[in-house]
Order: C-alpha cells, then structure tokens, then sequence
C-alpha cells in the first residue's frame, strides 16, 4: 500500500470538492468544475436534503466563497422550473447555506439543482439533489438508521473505499436517512495511520483541523467539512434525506452542560458551556435542518418529522438539558431529556395517528454506559426502581402506555442489537411494552456488549459486536439499521453490517 502523502492528500481534498483529477498517463478529457466555472461560485461539499414531510424539506450547500445560493426545481418535463433564491453565505455561516422549500406534490421523486451566485448574479458550479416526499395516503416507505462517523481515529481510508458502509445504506434506497448523533467525533484527532492489531496499516485522509481535539469554532467546523470529503456520504446526501441529531462527540466525549474539563489536550478552552457554543454553530451550519427551529435559547434540534399515514419520526436531543454524570445512584429525579422536551414528546405521541411512531434517541434506554465511576446514560446499573434519569423516562412511558406504535431506535455504544422491554420482567411495571433497535458504528471503532440495567424490563433478542475492543471498519463490524414500511403498515426491521448483509430481521404488526 502507498503511503499516504501530501500529494495523495490533496488529490483526495480537490476530489472530495468535486474537481476531477487526471491519473497518470491519461489526458483530461473535459474541463474541472473550477476551470468552467472560472471565477464563479464552486460547490465545496456535495449538497444535501434534509427533514423531508409531504410537502417539503431543507436544501443545504457550501460555497467556496461568498455567493447567494440558488435552488431551481425541475418542472414535469424535467426543464426548469421555479427558481427559489436563498441567503447570501458569508464567513460567518462557514459559507454554508439552506433553504427551506415548501408546496411540492406529496409522494413523487423531485429533483433540485442547486448552486451559488456571485455578487453580479453569475451562477457558478451546480449539482442536483433528488428525494421523494412522503404520500400523505399511502404509507409504504423506508428509512435506515445508524451513528458515529470517524470515530476512535478511523477516518476517511481510501484503501478501503472511504466510508464504505455508506455506499452500503445508499444501496437499499431508502426514502431517508436518520443520524442519530455522533455525527462527527471533535475529540477524537485522526492520524495518518494506525497499527491494527494484527498488524495491518489503516491510512487516513488527513487535514489539519482533525489532527487535534476540537476546540475553535474553526476546528469545529473543519471535523464537518472532513466527513463530507468522503465520495461515498456525498453520494447518500445528494438523494437520501437526512434527520440528524447530536450527540456527545459533537463536542466533547460524555459532556453536560457546566462541565469543566480536565483534560490536559484542551489547552485553550475547557469550559464545556463554551465549547458546545462552537459545537453546535458548526452543527447547525453542516446539517440540512430548517433554520425556523430556532428558539430563543438557540437552535432546537428535538423536533417531530412527519412522513404520512404510516409514520411520525420524533428526534430527541438528550444532550442540552443533561444533569451532570455524578457517581453513585441519584435518588431525587434528574433530567436527561428536560422538562419541556419530555412533556412535549408525550404530547406530541398523544397526537400523533401515524401507524408507527419511531422515536430517534442519540442515547440507548436499557444499556449502562459508565463515563468513569459515573454513568453516561440513562440507566443507572441499579435493577430496582426507577432513580435518577431513569425518573423521567418512567414519567414518559407511563404517560404513554397507550399510545400504538412507539418504536425506538439509537445508536451511541458502536455495536448493534434489538431489545424487548416489558413490565413482566421489569422493576417498574406502569407501561406498554416496546422494542429498541441499536444501530451504529457507521465508521468508527466497534466495542460491546454493555451490561443491561433491568428496571425497565430488557430482553436481549439479538447482539452483534466487535471481535475484539475498537475495532477497525476494516473487520466488517459496521452496522446500521433499515425500516421498511409496506403500504399495510407492516413494519420490518433488519440489522445490517458494513456491507448491508442482514444480520437480524424482526416484523411488527401495526396492531401493536
């Protein structure tokens, strides 16, 4: 294998924004974007929809330079169509832009061509984006899930093919795509190579904002702009829809809000409250999510998407509204979900007339994921009644007991598995029982299994790990999850590995 050099680097950066490249002994057949382009606007990142309903969903691109972004929908003979101008984007927003775009025929495929134009209205490089929105009568679709993307310094490897296990979740062609978090590691510094432990050389793409923790806003945004260099995540995003959320490597491992760290390799910010601000700029700025979430403490990532008679899709965010990870159990209730965002759920759950109703967690329910002699998650480690975090989640399970459908789904602990929770083997008893689909690495170290935390009443159905701890992509041990909901309103989930193999498939009637 050749080494990873500055050359090979480039060449990958300068593919990664779209410009073709000769290889050695061949002639260029057709101009590079920036020599058509000359002078115009460039496309930096691919282009991504996100949070697509019936009628709608978010636009999202990067400039390479200050521009205006324009989004013309194709009309029925595929010619243009209306022409919808979007902001200006400037350093300030990291040259990245959005546009919410409303009023489109439910249920058909639509395509979107989407560029930049400079300050005299020249428009530069462009690139469709395509998705389907959802049928407000008929219900039939498919989603795939999964987490953690370039994790535990597995990064973009070109010789395996980059982010494999993309390409991998693109191949089922499904109608979105939901990140549960972790969507990219800003603790974690990616080296040139790492030594596996059977000897072999992993070989990362590298630039220099991922080579240190995150701690700049600059720094941030850098670890975003590296995951969207991968051929194989571009080509997702430009035709899947994206829901995502965030979670603790986001900003910093196992982080709640006034936390101040101690770690030594954060040598210019320590303050957590001061990080997450940065964090969540560039989040924001890097994911297609409609900017009218905003609320007057910032951006709100919780958020319901609607996708038709069969399914509502409820995204949580159990990371702003944290209490601290103490050691020890907490006897009086703390929050992990918040007030507001748990009440709001139930209310929403309540609501809801959709057949399924799959709630997106960034944290599992049952699994006890330490963060020293604290505890990361929910679960406490005790199998007795509910204490702690777990007081708000058997707040909400009681609240909802009679809500239909409620599925959950999440990622986090870099292995996958299926869980059945039921009063029967629980300490607390007030709730219908439910299942828990566990997806995730997508490209990061693989560990597992966690202990499971009985208070809730988990049945283990099925678990796949790692060979061994952190392991590498490389060893097939990446995993994500897909939905099919046919036009009945069954519901079939599978598990699957790097290369979209199933690995478990369980079928749920809609008279849950």
């Amino acid at each position: 294998m050749a080494e990873i050099t500055r050359r090979t680097a480039l060449t990958s950066a300068i593919a990664g924004a779209g410009v073709a490249l000769p290889t050695a002994g061949s002639t260029v057949a057709a101009a590079s974007p920036a020599q058509v382009h000359r002078g115009r606007p460039l496309l930096t990142s691919g282009v991504s929809v996100g949070d697509v309903t019936s009628h709608g969903g978010v636009l999202w691109a990067r400039a390479d330079r200050p521009s205006r972004m324009v989004a013309t929908l194709r009309g029925p003979g595929r010619g243009r169509g209306r022409t919808l101008r979007g902001p200006w984007v400037t350093p300030d927003t990291d040259h990245t832009g959005k546009i919410d775009v409303g009023h489109l025929p439910p249920g058909r495929r639509h395509e979107i061509e989407i560029a930049f134009e400079d300050e005299h209205g020249r428009r530069g490089e462009s690139a469709d984006v395509s998705f389907t929105t959802s049928h407000p009568g008929r219900g039939g679709q498919s989603f795939v899930w999964t987490g953690d993307t370039a994790g535990q310094g597995w990064g973009i490897n070109p010789d395996i093919g980059g982010y494999v296990a993309y390409q991998a979740m693109h191949e089922t062609r499904p109608d979105f795509f939901v990140h549960c978090g972790d969507t990219i590691y800003a603790d974690g510094p990616i080296e040139a190579t790492v030594t596996e432990p059977d000897g072999q050389v992993w070989r990362n793409l590298v630039i220099p904002e991922v080579t240190e923790v995150a701690q700049t806003l600059a720094q941030y945004r850098g670890r975003h702009r590296y995951n969207h260099m991968d051929d194989n995540l571009r080509a997702m995003y430009a035709e899947v829809p994206v829901l995502a959320q965030w979670d603790d490597h986001e900003t910093t491992n196992n982080w709640y809000p006034g936390e101040v760290l101690t770690d030594e390799r954060y040598d210019v910010e320590r303050r957590v409250d001061v990080l997450a601000r940065h964090a969540k700029q560039a989040w924001w700025e890097w994911q297609p999510i409609s900017n009218g979430q905003d609320r007057s403490d910032g951006q709100r990532i919780h958020r319901k998407v609607e996708r038709g008679k069969h399914l509502d899709v409820f995204c949580l965010d159990m990371r702003t509204y944290k209490d601290p990870n103490t050691p020890g159990l907490e006897q009086q209730r703390t929050s992990l979900i918040g007030d507001e965002q748990v009440r709001w759920l139930a209310r929403e759950l309540k609501r809801s007339t959709a057949t399924w109703k799959v709630i997106s967690a960034d944290l599992p329910l049952g699994i006890v994921v330490p963060d020293g002699d604290a505890q990361e998650s929910l679960s406490n480690r005790d199998p007795g009644a509910p204490l702690g975090k777990e007081i708000e989640l058997a707040w909400l399970l009681r609240e909802i007991k009679d809500v239909p459908g409620v599925v959950w789904i999440t990622a986090d602990v870099h292995y996958c598995a299926a869980h059945h929770y039921s009063p029967e083997r629980a300490a607390f008893t007030d709730f219908a029982p439910f299942w828990e689909f566990v997806a995730g690495p997508i490209n990061a170290g693989t560990f597992g299994p966690n202990e499971m935390d009985a208070t809730f009443g988990p049945r283990v159905d099925f678990v796949k790990t790692a060979d061994y701890p952190n392991q590498s992509p490389r060893g097939g041990n990446q995993f994500f999850g897909h939905a099919d909901i046919a036009d009945d309103g069954t519901l079939t989930v599978t598990l699957r590995d790097l290369r979209g193999s199933v690995l478990y498939t369980r079928e749920l009637s809609p008279e849950l």
